[in-house]
């Protein structure tokens, strides 16, 4: 894609810097975003480590995926919306069947209208190694579907294994030469559950620039670069409030009560959605022929949606504006972006430490930790759930694997020390937006870990009491 001034299209750079030092004063942690109008780019920036071709998770923005994979199938003529979803898995049936079980269209697990009161995910984690499309069908609507909205993380599963039984490959495979291929998207992946099926409503994995690329092909309906990859009324009907806004007071100040189509939430401004939790996002606003893509690690979106609309949709002009000396602050802004991490000594101490701690009881089963430092090299053994040993060089960052969540995730460290005394180590899970900050105040006092999103909320902290201690 072509990248130009944001001036050359409408928009001032200092929208933009506005926009960055709005999220930055707040706390909000972006990872990496990508800004197009009229499918040119007019400013994108990482926050190092991050890096334009690091993958990273993109949470419940993977539905807007699976609900594109059911919707090529429709177009291809081998699923039909109306289609009841216990015709299409006779072998994975209850024994026994309630009406609005029989009911539940293919439409209703697009628009999260199911039936069922709440999210039933946890029955399929519940699962394991099981028939996850036995156990969602297992679980008995409790409204009748198509009348009651609740969202459920487990439809898109569905809609991934609905895909695979047609079609007898994973989502991920299906949408390869129909979409990714052709929008130029190489290198996704996407976590399966123990028999092998796509998760659909969360796990899959890609760029900021995908999802920047994706957005433009809803933004055009379905077209990309004269081909029609996508029919222009399934992005209609994907893109309008299937389910409508809530009428609830202070509703019309959230973008979470707009309205749901499938798999895409409305949004204010005539914009409308695909994102996931803690900061994805792929924003597209007809009105101004722009979309804003975001990969991040906030625990706060409302506010990431409310600066792009005060920031960037206020400032922007149907004609091209004069580049000022604000082009080349935004033009160094977006390339020195760092993500806020703590202070260290340059160059480093070199202290030999050799010190055991024992965690203060917790819910995480986090139990103990040894921190050993020789010269400039150092290592973390943490003995959690899935024992780990974090390796790291002062000053310097490095990558790695960490075994957590029953898999095996991407790990950048940085560590250091700081001005008064203290260890400093940050621990990116890097392709899941995941931070912990592990902090040892030297020579006798505690460890501390804070355990920042996705899996911990805003950040939960752990203490641990040395045991042990040599320096």
């Amino acid at each position: 894609m072509e990248r130009v001034s944001p001036e050359s299209q409408g928009l001032p750079s200092g929208a933009v810097l506005a926009w960055l030092d709005a999220l930055a004063a707040e706390g909000l942690e972006l990872h990496g975003f990508m800004m197009l109008r009229s499918g040119q780019v007019l400013a994108e920036g990482h926050w190092a480590p991050y890096t334009p071709d690091r993958r990273h998770h993109l949470y419940s923005l993977s539905k807007a995926f699976a609900a594109v994979g059911v919707g090529l199938l429709v177009h291809e003529g081998r699923v039909r919306l109306d289609d009841r979803v216990v015709d299409l898995f006779p072998d994975a049936l209850p024994p026994v069947m309630g009406g609005h079980l029989r009911a539940m269209r293919v439409e209703d697990l697009l628009t999260m209208r199911t039936g069922h009161a709440a999210d039933v995910s946890d029955a399929l984690i519940a699962a394991g190694e099981g028939d996850w499309a036995a156990a969602f069908l297992a679980q008995p609507p409790e409204f009748a579907p198509g009348t009651h909205f609740a969202y459920n993380s487990a439809a898109s599963f569905m809609l991934s294994a609905l895909v695979q039984r047609v079609t007898g490959e994973v989502l991920l495979d299906y949408l390869r030469p129909r979409l990714l291929d052709p929008l130029g998207i190489q290198g996704g992946r996407w976590a399966s559950n123990p028999r092998g099926v796509n998760l659909g409503g969360w796990g899959l994995h890609l760029r900021t620039e995908d999802v920047a690329r994706f957005g433009q092909l809803l933004l055009n309906r379905g077209e990309w670069q004269g081909q029609a990859l996508l029919p222009a009324w399934w992005v209609d009907a994907a893109s309008c409030a299937q389910v409508p806004p809530g009428t609830a007071p202070g509703d019309e100040h959230s973008d979470w009560a707009q309205g749901y189509g499938y798999q895409l939430w409305r949004c204010r401004h005539g914009a409308y959605r695909a994102d996931g939790a803690f900061g994805q996002f792929c924003v597209v606003m007809p009105e101004q022929d722009m979309v804003l893509a975001v990969t991040a690690g906030v625990g706060d979106m409302q506010r990431v949606l409310d600066h792009t609309w005060t920031h960037l949709l206020g400032g922007v002009q149907d004609a091209p504006l004069l580049p000022g000396a604000e082009a080349e602050a935004l033009r160094l802004r977006c390339a020195d972006l760092m993500l806020d991490v703590p202070e260290i000594l340059d160059p480093p101490p070199l202290r030999d430490v050799q010190a055991h701690f024992t965690f203060d009881p917790n819910d995480e089963g986090w139990e103990a930790a040894t921190l050993t430092v020789t010269g400039e090299r150092g290592m973390l053994a943490l003995d959690v759930q899935a024992p780990n040993t974090v390796c790291f060089t002062l000053n310097a960052c490095e990558e790695q694997t960490l075994d957590t969540w029953g898999t095996t995730v991407a790990l950048t460290v940085r560590a250091g020390w700081q001005k008064d005394g203290t260890l400093a180590l940050t621990l990116l899970l890097i392709e899941e937006g995941a931070r912990w900050d592990v902090h040892w105040a030297a020579p006798d006092g505690l460890l501390t870990v804070c355990l920042r999103a996705p899996h911990h909320g805003e950040g939960r902290v752990l203490t641990a009491q040395a045991s042990t201690l040599r320096t």
